[in-house]
Formats: C-alpha cells, structure tokens, sequence
C-alpha cells in the first residue's frame, strides 16, 4: 500500500499547489515573459517547480526519510529548488547556476553515497575507478544530466513527459531488483509530473521553471546511477539511455554552436523540439514524436538492461547517428514540403478528418459509448473486493448525502462534489478489488475488466480528439503517455510485478480519473446521470459492507 499511496499523495499534493503558487508566481513576478526564442506569447507563472518539489518531498519525507541516498538527494535536491526559485524571480547568471549544480552534487555524492564505480564491461574485468576519477566522473554526469532536462524545457509538457517516462523506468528497474529506496523516490517524482502535466500540457496554463527541470535533472541522473552502480547485474551503461534524448540534443547543440564558432552555451534555437517546429509539425506533434522517441529509448534500457555493456553503448550511438542524420536530411528541405503537406490544409486525410470532426460524426457515437463503459465499470469495481473495507462502508452515506444536498441547494457545486467524492473513493475500491476480489471475479471476468480499461483509454482519447466543444477535454500529448501507462504496465513481463499489481492498479486509477475529466467536460453541465451513477456506486459499497 506503501507504493500507491506515495503515488496518489504526490500527484494530489501537486495538483492542489499548482493553482496556489500561480496566483503568487504573479504576485512575486515568477513568470516567463514571451521572447524571440519563446514559443508562448503571453506572460507564463513558473511555479510548476515548487509544487512538484513539495510533490515529491512530502511522501518521501513520510515513508523512506532515514535512507543515507534520500537524505542526500533531499538535501541536494533543496538547494537546487533555492536556486532555481531566485533564478525564476531574478534570472541568475550562469556561474551561479553552475554552482548550485556543484553544491548540489557533491551533497549527493559525499552524502548520498552516489559514485561512479566501474564501467561494466568497458574496463578491464573487475576494474573500479580510483575515487580521483569517480568522483569528478560523477560530478561532471550529474551537473551534465541536470542542464540537459533544463535546455529541454522548450515546449509545454515537453521535460515532464520526458522525465515521466525515465523515472517510470527507473521506478520499474528498481521494483523489479528489489530497490525499494529508489522505487519510492522515483514513484513519488512520477505522481509529481503526472500531477503537474495536468497543467503544463499544451496549451500550458504554468511552467515549472528552472526550479522544476533542475529537479527533475537531477534527481533522473542521481537515482539511475545509484540504481546501477551498487551490487546489481544492470549495466552501468544504463543511465545513458534512459536519459538518451535529452543527453543526445544537448550535445548536439552544443557541437553545433561551436561548430559555428560560437559559444556551446550561448541560447539559440537548434535544439530537436525547434527543428521539428520548423518542418511544419505542431506543437503537439513535436512533442509526442520526442515522447515517442524517448519511449523507444525506455523500452531497449528495459529489454537490454543485462545485456554487454559494448552492446548497449553501440546501440545508442547508432539510434544517435541515426536520429542526427534523420534530422539533418529534412532540414535540407528533402522532406520539408511532404511534413507541411501532411500537416497542413492541402492534405486530403487531414480535410477528411476535420470535415468528421465539423459534422460530428464520430462524436455521436464515442461518446455514449465513453458514458456507458465508464459508467458499467464503476459499478463493476464496486463489486469485485471480496470484501469492503469499514471506512468506505461507513463513508458511502456522507458522500451521498454531500452530492445529493448539492443537487438540490447548490446545483453549480455538484461537479466539485462528484470529483471529491470519485477521487477519493476510486483509489480504494480499486485497491481492494486487485488485492483480493471476490471469488465469482477470479479468472475471465477479471481478465475482461483488465481489457475494459484499455479500450477506455482508447475512448477518452477518441472524444477528446473529436469533441467540437471549446471548452471540453482537448486531446494532448499526456494522452500518449497515459495510454502507453495503460496499455503498458499491465502487460509487463515480470511475475513478480504482476502478482503485485502495483502497476496494473495505477494505470486504472489514472485512467478513471482521466475518463471522469473528459466526460464532466462534456456532459454540458448536465451532471444528473452521473451523479445517479455514482449514488448507485456508494449503495452498492455501503449495502456489501454491512452484509
């Protein structure tokens, strides 16, 4: 319980601080003001940072505080977020950026006991580096890795979809070694992201600034050098390609400005998410194409993580040979005009599914299909626990009594307590139903329902995609990642993980929560069938419950 409950706490916590610190990142002037090498064109509050960081902290602090490596990342992880506050209200120049960085690494390194240690299979055999070269190693990965997600900050939701993906692979690698130290801080930062996307994601209401890519920077590389440098059949050469595509862009860039004789640090916009923009993709199309790439990425490190150190590094410098070459073919304008084609007006696909969308054809028929498997698998979760637990039995008639007082003096607050109500209860039911379900569930039918959530996922996206309503649930690139989160974990091969079903529990949570949002913001403000629904819902647990 340990596992969900850190992951639900960071990702409400986030979720609840975002809109808080919003308001005073423009009372403070903590906004991102729009420029030439801006995407955005309005003033952006850059306080995303701070809310994930308390995030993140707060069930770490609760659960695994006396660990050497998490008191080391805390503390180097704090002074980053001091710095980065002052340099989103201030703009510090770059030798105080870099010496935040320093400090912040070697607390990690002396404190945390993160070192590098040996390169695998690219040393002589059982060769481990002299402390004088480890550490100046480490130092340089860490203060590396850290302005590596910071330049890859460029594009909404862009760094946080990144950083989900590598902490959700390091959170995976470090479950299935046994690591519960760096399984829990990873979980806790994925919760933080996932929390914070809900409001960076294109179109962005927040930033996370500086205070939130040095976090994430720091804290990707330092817990997956820990989780492959101590006694662990993972290749050191892991961390590389786990953060293979911010890594790969910032020495791109880099090799690029001082090929053209200037500064490696001087800020440009050659950076992977520019020169996409600038073959005609969108916003949202060159963010899920990096998302996808960094997923591949994600992938090999799970698949090749026993494999020959030379093997994995080969890998990658191929994938970056490749991924430069690609890049570099279409900037001459070999595929500029096919990419603006098919993105553009004149395609005849693109003509066609705009004229679905105007027409709303496909919308009549996604959508009451979205209602009726949300609303069947609500009911259904409330069967399958073998047995309810006491305080939700005790709990369903308050959170009736809250909707229905709502429905009747207060109409404009029912949304609000439908949500307070849903989220609060889905997590349990969920819980209680995957830990130990009801005998007539076992086999078939669980396996049915496991199926139901992928295709809701599906649905979610579909109707957000084709939704005519302005003001309803807009497809994003988090899409992307909930559906690969969906469709993924469920079917990872590690028994172990399965019978646990920490991941299968997780991506249901997500992908009810998400259903809820996008069909609340399509019911028009006509919330009666749900509220039925979920009336239906608390009778069924509290009725099981007491019998």
């Amino acid at each position: 319980m340990i596992f969900l409950s850190t992951l639900l706490l960071s990702v409400l916590i986030t979720i609840a601080l975002v809109p808080v610190f919003s308001t005073l990142a423009v009372r403070w002037r903590m906004v991102d003001l729009p420029g030439a090498r801006k995407v955005h064109t309005r003033a952006m509050p850059r306080c995303g940072g701070i809310a994930m960081a308390l995030g993140a902290f707060v069930p770490v602090l609760l659960w695994n505080h006396k660990e050497p490596l998490v008191q080391g990342w805390l503390a180097g992880a704090l002074i980053l977020v001091a710095f980065g506050v002052v340099d989103d209200i201030r703009s510090l120049c770059a030798k105080w950026k870099f010496l935040g960085q320093i400090a912040a690494a070697l607390v990690v390194i002396f404190w945390g006991g993160v070192k590098i240690r040996t390169l695998g299979t690219l040393a002589p055999d059982d060769f481990l580096l002299p402390v004088w070269v480890g550490v100046p190693l480490t130092l340089l990965a860490i203060v590396g890795v850290t302005n590596a997600i910071n330049l890859a900050d460029g594009l909404d939701g862009l760094a946080g979809g990144i950083c989900l993906l590598i902490f959700t692979c390091i959170g995976y690698l470090a479950y299935i070694e046994g690591d519960t130290v760096n399984g829990l801080v990873a979980l806790a930062l994925v919760g933080a992201i996932f929390g914070f996307l809900r409001y960076n994601t294109h179109p962005a209401s927040v930033f996370m600034g500086d205070t939130g890519s040095q976090l994430l920077g720091f804290s990707a590389v330092t817990l997956s050098l820990d989780l492959t440098q101590g006694n662990t059949a993972l290749s050191p050469v892991l961390p590389l390609i786990v953060v293979g595509i911010p890594v790969l862009d910032t020495l791109t860039v880099m090799a690029t400005r001082i090929a053209r004789g200037r500064s490696p640090f001087a800020a440009d916009q050659t950076h992977f998410h520019h020169n996409l923009m600038a073959l005609g993709l969108r916003h949202t199309e060159s963010v899920t194409l990096i998302y996808a790439c960094q997923t591949a990425l994600v992938i090999s490190a799970f698949l090749l993580r026993f494999y020959s150190d030379w093997l994995l590094l080969t890998g990658y410098l191929v994938f970056s040979v490749a991924t430069i070459v690609l890049l570099s073919l279409a900037g001459r304008n070999v595929w500029h005009e096919k990419l603006v084609d098919v993105a553009g007006q004149g395609s005849s696909v693109y003509r066609y599914l705009q004229n679905v969308k105007t027409k709303g054809i496909a919308i009549r028929y996604a959508f009451p299909a979205l209602q009726a498997v949300l609303y069947l698998l609500l009911l259904v979760i409330c069967v399958l626990p073998a047995k309810v637990p006491v305080y939700v039995t005790y709990s369903a008639p308050p959170f009736g009594a809250l909707i229905l007082a709502t429905r009747i003096w207060k109409k404009e607050w029912v949304p609000d307590a439908l949500r307070f109500t849903l989220y609060l209860l889905i997590p349990v039911v969920v819980y209680a139903g995957n830990q130990a379900c009801a005998p007539w569930a076992a086999g078939f039918p669980m396996r049915l329902c496991n199926v139901s959530f992928g295709g809701l996922a599906f649905l979610d996206i579909a109707v957000s995609k084709l939704s005519k309503r302005r003001d309803g649930f807009k497809s994003t690139p988090l899409d992307f990642l909930i559906l690969l989160l969906a469709v993924g974990i469920p079917n990872m091969p590690e028994r172990s993980l399965q019978e646990f079903q920490l991941g299968l529990i997780a991506a249901k949570i997500i992908i009810l929560y998400f259903s809820f949002e996008v069909l609340m913001a399509e019911m028009r403000r006509e919330f009666d069938h749900l509220a039925v629904v979920t009336g239906v819902a608390l009778l069924i647990l509290f009725v099981r419950g007491i019998l």
